[in-house]
């Protein structure tokens, strides 16, 4: 059985109405809705609407502010650091992108991290956004303490996406958009969905043996960094999302390591905080800064040309460049619509009777 297919604008409509009715601006439900949808557009379904009703829960909670004051706490010419003031990520997010890219325009490179914040989307969304001002753009975050660094059985970072954006001439950009694990904490949750078994490599169980089972967190067990296990380079992986703990949230003023608070509503945040909410990081960086744009970006093609016609090994039909499944998928899913698991549905048709929004 396929699961169903809604389209883009039923799910943007239906999105809307729900930020509406907690409480946010015309402007941000439109924004936050826009930055939701970009996930399930991508292809990257555990990051969308799937996560709506988590975000409504957590206003529930009052842990999400819908009508956040969003402000500069402290800034130079290049930098800044911005205070969500609880506000869904979906819309602190972009705003410290604008912020970070604004900078760029006057300093060359723009930089700013982020406190008392929550949830924010796919990185990808907030790195691209610096694309159409011929910028490389970086994003960051850190997130729930899912995961066991090399060695350990403690459950002391988030899977810490990192994304950055590249323009390009005339090829697409390179767009690349990870989490620090060998699994996104989503995609375990897409296997729940689904009843199916996580592949070795993506969690262990709570004595630190492998495990097949997509709900061992829920145990007492952890996701493990990028690279699985320390013979094939589990300790680069924790090096990674360290560094994005770090300068999401060390440097900000934001909840770091075990301190930052669960996605889910059903658990309370530490009761011995560090600092406030979860915290963010964004770069962007004025290519002419460096060397004229379009000579950048003629050599961007260049390279993205030269790796798309790399010999690939037999049976394999070409050399992916980041960013290419995602954008294909896009392009896709606005023509022909977004498909959503049952049990998604369900969730949001519950939601909507809820609010009087029909799904």
């Amino acid at each position: 059985m396929t699961d169903p297919i809604f389209t883009y604008e039923l799910l943007k409509d239906f999105s809307f109405s729900i930020f509406k009715k907690i409480g946010c601006t015309d402007e941000e439900a439109e924004l936050a809705t826009e930055v939701l949808l970009k996930a399930d557009l991508r292809g990257i379904d555990s990051h969308g609407i799937a996560r709506l009703s988590g975000y409504v829960r957590l206003w529930d909670k009052k842990r999400v502010n819908s009508q956040p004051a969003i402000r500069i706490t402290h800034e130079s010419p290049s930098t800044a650091v911005v205070d969500g003031d609880s506000g869904l990520g979906l819309v602190v997010a972009p705003r410290a992108m604008e912020i970070a890219i604004k900078k760029a325009q006057v300093a060359g490179t723009g930089w700013v991290a982020v406190k008392n914040s929550n949830h924010f989307g796919i990185a990808g969304y907030h790195a691209m956004m610096a694309l159409p001002h011929d910028m490389i753009g970086i994003a960051m975050t850190n997130a729930s303490p899912l995961v066991a660094p090399t060695f350990s059985i403690e459950r002391l970072l988030g899977t810490n996406p990192i994304a950055v954006a590249i323009p390009a001439l005339t090829q697409p950009p390179f767009v690349a958009d990870f989490a620090t694990t060998t699994a996104a904490n989503g995609k375990l949750e897409i296997l729940q969905r689904k009843n199916q078994k996580a592949p070795i490599g993506w969690v262990q169980t709570k004595t630190g043996l492998p495990s097949t089972d997509p709900n061992e967190a829920k145990s007492g067990g952890a996701l493990i960094p990028l690279g699985s296990d320390r013979e094939h380079g589990s300790h680069k992986g924790f090096c990674l999302g360290s560094w994005v703990d770090i300068f999401s949230a060390v440097l900000s003023g934001a909840n770091y390591g075990p301190w930052v608070p669960p996605f889910v509503a059903f658990l309370d945040p530490p009761s011995d905080p560090v600092g406030e909410g979860i915290g963010h990081f964004f770069g962007a960086m004025r290519i002419d800064a460096f060397r004229p744009a379009d000579e950048f970006k003629k050599h961007m093609d260049n390279w993205i040309t030269r790796f798309r016609s790399a010999k690939t090994i037999d049976g394999e039909e070409r050399v992916i460049i980041p960013g290419d499944p995602e954008r294909e998928l896009n392009e896709l899913r606005l023509k022909d619509g977004i498909p959503l698991n049952p049990k998604v549905v369900e969730d949001l048709k519950a939601l909507g009777g809820r609010f009087s929004v029909a799904f």
